[in-house]
């Protein structure tokens, strides 16, 4: 969970330039806004990439031991 707070934190820490771009049209904002916004899919992609290891080592739990050969 903490990584999902820190994308959420991260988004919202955006929103100043973001009215800056939108609002009162400032082009910086809009680059740094771009740039943010590249940092913010880097950031999920590695929260994709846990979520995908949890899930893998949830199911290797679960699977349930070999019968004995004979």
């Amino acid at each position: 969970m903490e990584k999902y707070h820190q994308l959420i934190q991260y988004l919202q820490s955006l929103e100043t330039d973001i009215v800056k771009f939108y609002e009162k049209g400032q082009s910086a904002a809009g680059t740094r806004v771009r740039k943010g916004l590249s940092e913010l899919k880097k950031m999920a992609q590695d929260m994709r990439n846990e979520i995908q290891t949890l899930k893998a080592e949830r199911k290797e739990d679960k699977v349930p031991p070999a019968p004995p050969t004979m």
